[in-house]
């Protein structure tokens, strides 16, 4: 059995930059502020499914 991971995406350009162990407690989608190589700049990236 191993970890289930879900992928930060940008919200800028949407590329998936990070992934992060799920957590099942939470109802809300993980938005967390990270730099993008893609973008060159830090920005929101949002939990995708």
């Amino acid at each position: 059995m191993g970890v289930k991971k879900v992928a930060l995406a940008c919200t800028v350009c949407g590329s998936r930059n990070y992934y992060v162990a799920e957590n099942k407690n939470r109802t809300e989608r993980l938005e967390l502020n990270k730099f993008c190589k893609h973008c060159g700049q830090y920005a929101q990236h949002k939990e995708t499914r």
